[in-house]
């Protein structure tokens, strides 16, 4: 994930108590605990560090825009580095602070927690609540799962999300997938299609076997995007969720 282009005057830049590690091909290429952190609402972090704190052999200029100097990985060849400098917008006391590609990494950990996909907002909250709340879930004109022991989580601009128990899903409508996404906040999450009569609803369900940080509560149980289901059902009301 790149960086933004313009930095707008609202962005925050915050001071990271985090010690950063990043790593590709092999090698270390980021090692810091004086890690700034630009942060802007509705939009991924970007951590931005001091040179001396970045494997500087493994990059090479390339090309200087509105303040940025991009750099390029020798053996990936890929643009995967920026570094602010005099004129850009951004305070003068960065100069010289660079931010890298997240994906072009291999990984990325924040003390040692290995964390994906961008870094994570202080600003954002994830929090999680057992619930004797009556959920139902619809999909291709079927009941696929329905409990009173859900697992509501709550993530800062996001709806609330209904974790489901396997005991209450009707598991013989799910078929696993290969699909899989990662989230910073709660770690890496596989898939289920549900499958009634010959029909499919892919990937319509995610689970996360191993969450990260402060939701462990919501280990292996099902969730399903709101906007692919025919209903989602809570206290016998219809409910309107976007997608996970």
């Amino acid at each position: 994930m790149r960086p933004p282009r313009d930095i707008p005057p609202a962005a925050e830049w915050l001071p990271s108590p985090k010690w950063i590690r990043a790593y590709a091909g092999g090698r270390k290429m980021v090692d810091s605990r004086r890690a700034m952190l630009l942060r802007q609402d509705g939009r991924p972090a970007f951590y931005y560090f001091p040179e001396t704190d970045v494997a500087m052999d493994c990059l090479t200029a390339d090309s200087e825009e509105n303040g940025t100097l991009r750099y390029r990985h020798q053996k990936k060849g890929a643009e995967c580095a920026w570094q602010l400098m005099a004129g850009g917008k951004h305070p003068p006391e960065l100069n010289g602070h660079l931010t890298l590609d997240w994906s072009a990494m291999d990984a990325w950990f924040e003390e040692d927690e290995e964390v994906f996909v961008h870094a994570r907002d202080p600003r954002v909250r994830v929090d999680t609540l057992h619930s004797s709340r009556h959920v139902r879930v619809v999909v291709l004109g079927e009941t696929v799962a329905e409990t009173h022991h859900p697992v509501l989580l709550f993530e800062t601009g996001l709806p609330v999300r209904y974790y489901i128990p396997k005991l209450d899903v009707n598991m013989a409508l799910l078929e696993p997938s290969p699909h899989a996404t990662r989230c910073p906040y709660k770690g890496e999450a596989g898939y289920y299609s549900v499958c009634v009569d010959g029909r499919r609803a892919e990937n319509i369900a995610w689970y996360y076997r191993y969450p990260t940080g402060e939701v462990h509560d919501i280990a292996t149980l099902l969730a399903f995007y709101g906007e692919h289901v025919d209903a989602i059902y809570v206290d016998g009301e219809p409910i309107q969720q976007e997608g996970a």
